[in-house]
């Protein structure tokens, strides 16, 4: 797939006066002045992320509203209910929320709640409600999710159920009644920090019951491996208060995780310290397939579980689902980019809606992305549940999937999402015109240019530049993720040393020469390039660095993901 390169600009001016402040790689210092850090001090903050520098959680909006409610329910000893999404972000915020209020509460008045994906839906659920009216509870917090159930909400309240809504969603023009909204994107809430995912809002509303109760920092901490899980697989922006968080979080999942966490990464077979790609790639997914291919509430009792044995029976299932979940993706993307293939009047859409009754409704939206891997275009991946067509959208860079699905919202039942994904539902006989309005609206909105996949690249990089200190300063910029993105480099007129090989017929291990220095790295999925190296023409190189260990021995390494020739 040709794929566009984009590299940024820079401010030679902003970069000679950080690097003489610095007193590091000019390099480094445009990467870093293109991610707004102009001085000394903001530098330090970056690269020494500080627990002290978190924003006082008295700053949120309704959170005096928060404390209040929960210290009243605690005195007239209340049944309390936390309540979560079943995706990671909801999973570990009920986990961690839930522990903490047992650790200020009798817990025979606590239990917690996640509904089931398939019988119950997203969100606040009726279900949910009706559990907790018939078991007493007074009070429910939920968290990731209930900023637009106005009407469940409103229903709690007239069976006598107070809600606390912990999301970070987009509120919608009404806001739901609950005793207090903790949501920095409401328009009226001067929290400086925007970017939180769920779990890091109830994160924040521990941080204020501990003062409220005088408990130490730890009381709250100790669960920021949950935290940065949470902010890893939920792809929040990580910058301010989120890096903070995941640097910490991160140091935890290292240094002494809790029971649940080294229990996923045992299970994983990780032996060496992880990254925030590590916890995108190997926990979340786990955690992830418990909601998609059963129940949720598995991953919480594995989150709160003391016990390594009973730890290990929960991961197990983890485990199991996980492998479940990877079987059925894999099986089902390849039916689905078979009449993808096949079809003639695919190669000349815009857009991609594709649609078998007998899918899995817990894998769509990943079969939806790995599509676009291969199809970039804006995708729909649609199954039958209970007599109702039900599906998953994913979008690619730029393009408002969620304004496109409403034009067509004619021909559904129920749709939901933002600007990169959404979940949406419809009649089985509309499945037709759906598409055809689809791609109508998709081929009026969308440029030319959008359905080229764009590199952004940061900076020049010479072949000479790379070595341990720079590798080990660009290290430092961890953990990366939305606005903090790996540094993507180039390198130009470079030529092949002559001992380039493919290996498994798909991968390229490349061996490379810029002047009289040697790079060397590896390229996957790429075996259409090995021509271009065999003509001994200039290439020019688009990769991140990485480090390899072998026999002991550790080598940087070139990740490479495009070259082209030289111009």
């Amino acid at each position: 797939m040709k794929k566009r390169w984009t590299i940024l600009p820079q401010n030679e001016t902003a970069v000679l006066q950080l690097s003489n402040q610095l007193k590091i790689n000019k390099t480094i210092c445009s990467i870093l002045t293109q991610r707004g850090f102009l001085d000394f001090d903001a530098a330090k903050d970056f690269f020494r992320p500080n627990l002290q520098n978190l924003h006082s959680p008295w700053l949120m909006k309704d959170m005096r509203k928060a404390t209040a409610r929960i210290e009243k329910a605690i005195q007239a000893q209340e049944k309390v209910l936390i309540f979560g999404d079943y995706d990671v972000d909801g999973t570990t915020a009920v986990a961690s929320f839930y522990q903490f209020l047992n650790s200020i509460y009798n817990e025979q008045f606590t239990d917690f709640y996640i509904p089931h994906r398939y019988k119950e839906g997203y969100g606040i659920s009726k279900a949910g409600i009706d559990f907790a009216h018939a078991n007493q509870f007074s009070l429910i917090i939920c968290l990731d999710c209930g900023i637009k159930s106005v009407e469940l909400i409103a229903y709690a309240k007239s069976l006598g159920i107070d809600f606390i809504v912990c999301d970070h969603h987009l509120p919608g023009t009404t806001l739901p009644d609950a005793v207090a909204i903790l949501n920095p994107k409401q328009s009226d809430c001067p929290y400086p920090y925007k970017d939180l995912c769920g779990c890091g809002i109830g994160f924040k509303l521990m941080m204020a019951l501990a003062e409220v109760y005088d408990k130490p920092a730890e009381t709250y901490l100790c669960y920021l491996d949950l935290v940065a899980v949470a902010i890893a697989a939920d792809i929040v922006s990580m910058t301010g208060e989120n890096r903070i968080i995941a640097y910490h979080g991160l140091k935890k999942i290292n240094e002494n995780p809790s029971v649940g966490i080294k229990t996923i990464i045992a299970l994983g077979g990780i032996e060496k310290q992880l990254s925030i790609t590590n916890v995108v790639f190997i926990i979340a997914p786990r955690i992830n397939a418990a909601g998609r291919m059963d129940d949720a509430r598995k991953a919480v009792q594995l989150f709160i579980e003391k016990d390594e044995n009973a730890a290990l029976v929960l991961g197990d299932a983890l485990q199991s689902d996980n492998t479940e979940r990877k079987e059925t993706d894999s099986q089902i993307t390849e039916e689905a980019l078979a009449i993808i293939r096949d079809s003639e009047e695919y190669q000349n859409k815009k857009s991609c809606v594709v649609y078998k009754p007998h899918w899995h409704k817990g894998v769509v939206g990943i079969v939806a992305s790995r599509i676009i891997e291969n199809y970039y275009r804006p995708t729909i991946v649609l199954t039958l549940s209970d007599g109702v067509v039900t599906g998953s959208a994913r979008s690619i860079k730029g393009f408002n999937l969620y304004e496109a699905i409403y034009e067509c919202k004619d021909y559904l039942m129920q749709y939901g999402g933002h600007f990169a994904a959404a979940g949406l539902s419809m009649l089985p006989e509309n499945v037709e015109k759906f598409s055809e309005k689809f791609e109508a609206v998709v081929s009026r909105t969308i440029t030319d240019e959008m359905l080229i996949p764009e590199i952004v690249i940061d900076a020049s990089l010479l072949f000479e530049e790379i070595n341990a200190g720079f590798f080990n300063i660009i290290s430092q910029l961890e953990p990366f993720g939305p606005d903090n993105m790996r540094p993507v480099f180039i390198a130009r007129n470079v030529t092949d040393t002559g001992y380039s090989r493919l290996l498994k017929d798909k991968h390229i291990k490349f061996d490379l020469k810029q002047g009289k220095t040697i790079g060397s790295g590896i390229g996957f999925n790429m075996p259409e390039k090995m021509e271009l190296l065999q003509s001994k023409k200039p290439i020019d190189i688009v990769f991140t660095l990485d480090e390899n260990e072998w026999n002991g021995k550790k080598t940087i390494q070139l990740m490479v993901i495009d070259c082209r020739l030289s111009e």
